[in-house]
């Protein structure tokens, strides 16, 4: 698959994606994506900005994965931030719900747009919560609970090197704050396999009654590519003859 991975960071999501897909990260810290360039020297790499990226390029790639920037959602600033610290108000970064909207109604292709447990009630709702991400998608994406120790949750900047991350040496500013904003490698490698699983057991191709958009009909049922994952879809009509019946003398 063509994949383009957005706010791409240091790349914890597509660690354990492999070589086997031409895939693009777009990351605007030069740094940043520097050191996803060495972890990961087969993917394409653009320095630039992933928001405008999405709508100039989407029709180009099979899957898009999205990750945001999350600290103005996230529950910390809100409550440890703002109310015990006193950490100035700011506006939600609005462009999480834009990408959301925008794959949901232009973009045929496979999607997901992750972001971490708001402070507020979600705008719209998520297909799914792993972890401390939800997940927003037009594919399932079946629950599965991970480990604890998690990537996004260790508390030395040697820790996250031993899980194969080592940015000690770089010129990164505030090492531990891009390891933390890394998605777990097991939660990017789950969320993938489920996209081809989902890929492989696509046995028709069907037409949604809400949408028109196609989709298929998998063993769990039917399923939309363009709504926002399961729908009501139906099998094409078949076009009616007027072949007339052969005349018996």
């Amino acid at each position: 698959m063509k994949i383009l991975n957005l706010y791409a960071g240091i790349g914890g999501n597509r660690k354990l994606w492999g070589d086997e897909h031409d895939i693009t990260a777009i990351e605007l810290d030069p740094c940043i994506a520097a050191i996803y360039q060495d972890f990961y020297p087969n993917d394409t790499v653009v320095v630039g900005d992933a928001h405008q990226y999405l709508l100039e390029h989407f029709r180009e790639f099979d899957f898009v994965w999205s990750s945001p920037p999350c600290p103005t959602h996230g529950a910390y600033r809100y409550n440890i931030g703002f109310r015990a610290k006193g950490y100035a108000p700011v506006f939600p970064d609005m462009k999480l719900y834009e990408e959301i909207i925008f794959l949901q109604h232009y973009y045929e292709g496979r999607w997901v747009v992750e972001n971490v447990r708001p402070y507020y009630k979600p705008l719209i709702e998520p297909t799914v919560t792993l972890q401390r991400h939800l997940l927003w998608s037009n594919f399932p994406i079946a629950y599965k609970k991970f480990e604890a120790k998690g990537i996004g949750i260790k508390n030395k900047i040697s820790d996250y090197a031993e899980s194969g991350f080592d940015i000690i040496g770089s010129d990164i500013n505030n090492k531990r704050q891009v390891l933390r904003n890394c998605v777990d490698p097991g939660l990017g490698l789950h969320i993938l396999s489920e996209l081809l699983k989902g890929e492989k057991s696509i046995s028709k191709t069907v037409i949604c009654q809400d949408c028109s958009g196609q989709g298929g009909d998998r063993e769990n049922g039917p399923y939309c590519h363009k709504c926002d994952g399961l729908g009501e879809v139906s099998a094409p009509k078949e076009k009616k003859t007027n072949s007339k019946p052969e005349r018996k003398d």
